[in-house]
């Protein structure tokens, strides 16, 4: 038989038993409209300009068509489902993209602003504001929000309501650090950020009445609580675990926590509102069991159910709603819906129904690492318990129970951070370049002191605050939480506690995240086709080649990739955030100098004075890089040119300049066998509404904006 007939043969069968093992998997089905939900999201984020508006009137029709299709033929039904799901993702992108305020057109120099507090974040040094519909120099009042870093030394102590008068600079979000990496921009254009900026002077609190948002003054009140009755680094993390705010922890401290697998104690999510609605529900339900009139006459169960939940939105308020948290508190109100109606609490369907309501609330979310490793977190750990249940054994009764009781929680709690850790790897990887071995020994025992100490001491503390005793409560809160770092900071001494590897690409995650999504869905043996789309995923950096070459958008810092080293050309005043996300993207810890006279990898960087030429092989087209007064034949053979000046035509080669980085944003440059590569931040993100336009000299009209240039 020829190999193509075989193949042709093996594709029929596959063809024709599809439908029958998709019958076996059909309370699996469910939550794979979700997955097609997440798909129509990514694909209009990867498009390169927008569609047309018509799309959004796509999904309605084949929802009525899927739906009609399902109640006659399940499966065919379901396929349509996935195509409708996935149009109603794509449509809610665009639609979220579109109704968004346009960015505002900030002050070149310094400003005064005039605006409403919002929001206070206190920080190891002074404070940063949140602003909203900021005026500057007396000007219209902007839809978008910004944030002022305030002076380290400013006395003013502004509360949210307050009006605040500052002179600051203001600078609109960041670019990517280079094509392909986190975009500001568009983040924040979706959040309703319009720029950052630091005081230039001291806030001036304006008279008048002022009327503080209730969540924000509760939270303002409670951080300032903590801080006075926890000073230092125990009340900077206590305050975020009751309110969200991280921004106060100090930098040791918090790479710490990153570095030991702590991170996600920080980061308000499952944990904690499980933590707060288990215990608001236990209190709940015991007073109203100590009221034998209330207990005979009231459904004891289903009351401490709805408090409960009732108890966990405010928190998840209180905390500033983040994805994660979103996440559980989505997740927690099916479950107290399937407990008061006797369903099952935690399933995969409640995971989808939670990811379905983040996705269509807000789309861009799922770009983020908090979106992907919260939701990634949950499903291994669904799945992962599904499987194990009917595998662990029976604690039963009689003599060591206790002993086998403790054993199991002592097993829970590993096989717990194992799961979790295992399916949060690849997404750390690419967003972060960085692995944490030993989360589960830190773990271990950090997890049991938050749920056993310290946030069981911070419920108690906030109840307290009305009557001023909240410092009872905060002193043992304190010590749980001085436990805790003292853990993280011993983890994270041990050898090789945290290791940086070059990032996984973009493509690479895809596999991951699907082969994590194949592997915990499905219930029969085809699921282990997810293996090798695992392994594939995870070792796909060893396909990605990093640029031979970065410049930064303002040209102050350059990057040449020397061997397994990365060499840096700095000026003053360049990037420190560009600079580490460009050394993550290399998997390298330190970077070295350029020199200005010598050589680097063997040779592969040739810099003399004026230039340096950069050459991949032996046969590789040659980049040069002029620094200061180039020799007459720096570029005569040189395939592009790179400067932090302005050229002006002195090479015929390509040119990579200040001009070129002031137009569009950061550039890569790969130098390959066959030929130079350029890639501009601008070419990368395509015409999108937060990629701003391409700038313009002062003086000329803003009609008509030139096009990007090559």
């Amino acid at each position: 038989m020829q190999p193509g007939a075989a193949q042709d043969g093996l594709a029929r069968r596959v063809i024709a038993d599809l439908p029958a093992a998709l019958a076996a998997e059909r309370a699996r089905l469910a939550p794979w409209l979700a997955v097609a939900l997440g798909l129509g999201v990514l694909l209009y984020f990867q498009l390169e300009a927008e569609p047309p508006r018509e799309v959004l009137w796509l999904a309605p029709p084949l929802l009525a068509l899927a739906t009609w299709t399902a109640m006659r033929r399940p499966l065919l039904g379901w396929a349509l489902g996935l195509a409708a799901a996935m149009a109603l993702g794509f449509a809610s992108a665009r639609w979220q993209a579109e109704r968004q305020p346009p960015m505002p057109e900030l002050p070149r120099g310094a400003t005064i602003v005039t605006a409403r507090v919002a929001a206070v974040e206190l920080l190891p040094e002074g404070q940063r504001l949140t602003l909203e519909a900021p005026r500057f120099d007396g000007g219209d009042a902007q839809a978008r929000h910004i944030r002022i870093r305030l002076k380290a030394d400013d006395p003013a102590r502004p509360q949210p309501g307050d009006q605040v008068r500052i002179r600051a600079m203001v600078r609109p979000p960041a670019a990517p650090a280079h094509p392909g990496a986190w975009d500001f921009q568009r983040a924040a254009w979706f959040s309703g950020l319009g720029g950052n900026g630091f005081a230039l002077g001291r806030a001036e609190v304006l008279p008048g009445e002022a009327g503080a948002p209730l969540l924000a003054g509760l939270r303002a009140t409670i951080e300032a609580r903590v801080a006075e009755a926890l000073p230092g680094a125990a009340g900077a993390v206590a305050a975020a675990l009751l309110t969200g705010g991280q921004s106060a922890i100090p930098p040791a401290d918090l790479a710490a926590m990153r570095d030991s697998g702590l991170a996600h104690l920080l980061s308000v999510s499952g944990l904690h509102i499980a933590i707060v609605m288990g215990l608001s529900f236990t209190v709940i339900r015991l007073l109203i069991a100590l009221l034998p009139g209330l207990a005979l006459r009231l459904p004891g169960k289903a009351i401490a159910a709805l408090g409960a939940l009732a108890l966990g939105g405010l928190y998840m308020l209180l905390t500033g709603g983040a994805v994660p948290m979103q996440r559980s508190f989505a997740m927690a109100a099916l479950a107290t819906l399937a407990l008061l109606t006797g369903r099952r609490a935690i399933s995969l369907r409640a995971w989808a129904l939670a990811a379905a309501a983040v996705l269509l609330l807000q789309p861009a979310a799922l770009l983020g690492a908090s979106f992907q490793m919260s939701f990634a977190a949950v499903l291994a750990l669904i799945a992962g318990w599904e499987w194990l249940r009917p595998r662990l054994p029976q604690v039963g009764s009689g003599e060591g129970r206790w002993r086998r009781r403790l054993a199991l929680a002592a097993f829970g709690v590993v096989a717990t951070s194992v799961l979790a850790g295992a399916a949060t790897t690849p997404f750390g990887l690419h967003h972060f370049g960085r692995l944490q071995l030993y989360g589960v020994a830190a773990n271990a025992l950090a997890v049991p002191l938050t749920s056993a100490v310290v946030m069981p001491a911070g419920m108690a503390a906030v109840a307290l605050m009305p009557f001023g005793l909240e410092s009872l409560a905060l002193a043992p809160m304190g010590w749980g939480v001085e436990a805790i770092l003292a853990v993280a900071r011993w983890v994270a001494a041990w050898p090789g506690a945290a290791v940086s590897a070059p990032p996984i690409p973009a493509w690479g995650l895809g596999l991951c995240a699907l082969g994590l999504l194949w592997l915990c869905l499905w219930a029969t043996t085809w699921r282990l086709l997810a293996i090798p789309l695992l392994a594939l995923g995870l070792a796909s950096g060893a396909w990605q080649r990093p640029p031979d070459i970065l410049v930064s958008a303002d040209a102050r810092l350059i990057a040449v990739r020397a061997g397994e080293d990365l060499a840096l050309q700095r000026a003053s005043g360049a990037s420190a955030l560009v600079r580490d996300t460009w050394l993550r993207l290399h998997g390298v810890a330190e970077p070295v100098a350029l020199p200005r006279s010598g050589t680097l990898a063997e040779g592969a960087v040739d810099c003399r004075p004026g230039a340096c030429t950069i050459q991949s092989g032996p046969n590789g087209p040659r980049a040069i890089l002029l620094r200061g007064d180039p020799p007459a034949e720096a570029c005569a053979a040189a395939a592009v040119v790179v400067s932090a000046e302005p050229v002006r035509g002195r090479c015929a080669a390509r040119v990579v300049d200040r001009f070129a980085v002031w137009r569009n944003g950061v550039h890569a440059i790969w130098l390959e066998p066959g030929g130079v590569r350029v890639l501009s931040d601008r070419e990368a993100r395509g015409a999108r509404p937060w990629v701003p336009p391409v700038p313009l000299p002062r003086g000329t009209p803003s009609a008509d904006p030139p096009a990007p240039t090559e």
